[in-house]
C-alpha cells in the first residue's frame, strides 16, 4: 500500500508569515519520509468538520505549484478539484502545467463540488446538483481530449470549446492520471468506471458494499475493474509520540485486504515535522509489504 500525506489545516503556529516557510519544511520531509502523493483541498474557506470558515485556507493550484517546487519524488493533486470553480480548458491547462513544472508528477482530482456556502460567499458559480455532475461528465471528457493533444472542437451542453488546444503537452503518460472523489453509487463512481484511473472513497463502514457498486458499473461500461485504483481518505492517527503506530498500519492491513492501493491521510499538527521521521522509519515500510 502506498500513502499520501493529506494537508487540509493551514492554521499553524506564527500563522500567515510562517505559513509559505513551515509549508515548504512539512512537504520537503514528506516527499523525504517516502509518501507517494500530497495533496490538499480544493476550497478556499476552511470547511466545518475542520473548523470556522475563517481560518486559513490556500487556493488549491497556487499551493500544488508550490509544493511542485519544494518536493521532487511525490505526485501532487487536489482532494478534489470543485469542477465548477473552473471551466474545463482552464483546469485541462492548470493540471498540465503543474505536470509539465513538476517533472510529470500531476494528478487531476475531480468531483462535483458540494460547498455552497463558500460558492456563493465568492460568487463563485455553483448550478444545481444534477447540472454538477452532467458539467463533471462534460469537464472529464474535455480533460481528456486535451490531455491527448486533440484540438478538435468540443460542443456539450454546458461547454462550447472551438479549439481545446494544449501546449506544451502533459509529461505523464498516457496523461495525468485522473481521480474522481465520493462514493455516490448512482452517479459518481459510475463516472469512475467510464471515465478514470482512480477512485477516492471516505472511510464509511460500508466500503466492501461501494467496491462492489464500482465493480457492477465497470461490468455494465465494458470497464476492468482492476485497471482502477482504489484510493480512500484516512486519519493517521498515529499519537503525539508515535504510541498509536501499531494500531495504524494495522487499519491500513485491513483496508488494504479490501483492495485498496492508496491511504491519502492527514495528520494532526503536521508542522511538527518529526512525527513524518516515524511514518519514513516504521509506518511507510510496513504500509509497502501489505
Amino acid at each position: 500500500m502506498k500513502l499520501g500525506l493529506h494537508i487540509s489545516n493551514f492554521t499553524w503556529p506564527d500563522g500567515s508569515p510562517r505559513l509559505g516557510s513551515v509549508l515548504a519544511d512539512v512537504a520537503s520531509a514528506a516527499d523525504d519520509a517516502g509518501f507517494e502523493r500530497i495533496s490538499v483541498m480544493d476550497h478556499l474557506w476552511q470547511i466545518s468538520v475542520i473548523g470556522p470558515p475563517e481560518r486559513e485556507m490556500l487556493e488549491a493550484y497556487t499551493t500544488l505549484g508550490y509544493l511542485a517546487a519544494h518536493t521532487t519524488r511525490a505526485k501532487l493533486l487536489t482532494l478534489v478539484t470543485g469542477v465548477v470553480y473552473r471551466d474545463p480548458g482552464l483546469l485541462a491547462k492548470a493540471v498540465t502545467t503543474l505536470d509539465v513544472l513538476s517533472g510529470g508528477r500531476a494528478m487531476l482530482g475531480v468531483g462535483a463540488a458540494w460547498n455552497e456556502a463558500e460558492a456563493r460567499g465568492l460568487g463563485l458559480f455553483f448550478p444545481p446538483t444534477a447540472e454538477r455532475f452532467e458539467r463533471l461528465e462534460e469537464a472529464l471528457r474535455i480533460c481528456r481530449q486535451m490531455f491527448r493533444g486533440d484540438e478538435a472542437a468540443f460542443e456539450g451542453k454546458h461547454y462550447r470549446l472551438g479549439r481545446p488546444l494544449n501546449s506544451p503537452a502533459p509529461l505523464s503518460r498516457p496523461h495525468p492520471p485522473i481521480l474522481i472523489g465520493g462514493g455516490g453509487e448512482k452517479k459518481t463512481l459510475r463516472l469512475v468506471a467510464k471515465y478514470a484511473d482512480a477512485c477516492n472513497l471516505f472511510p464509511v463502514p460500508d466500503l466492501e458494499r461501494k467496491l462492489d457498486v464500482l465493480r457492477k458499473h465497470c461490468e455494465d461500461v465494458g470497464r476492468d475493474y482492476d485497471e482502477i485504483e482504489k484510493t480512500v481518505l484516512f486519519n493517521f492517527s498515529i499519537g503525539d509520540r508515535g504510541e498509536r503506530v501499531d494500531k495504524t498500519i494495522a487499519e491500513l492491513r485491513r483496508l488494504a485486504g479490501l483492495g485498496f492501493t492508496v491511504a491519502h491521510g492527514g495528520i494532526r499538527n503536521v508542522y511538527e515535522t518529526r512525527k513524518l521521521e516515524i511514518f519514513k522509519t516504521e509506518i511507510i515500510p510496513a504500509a509497502e509489504a501489505l
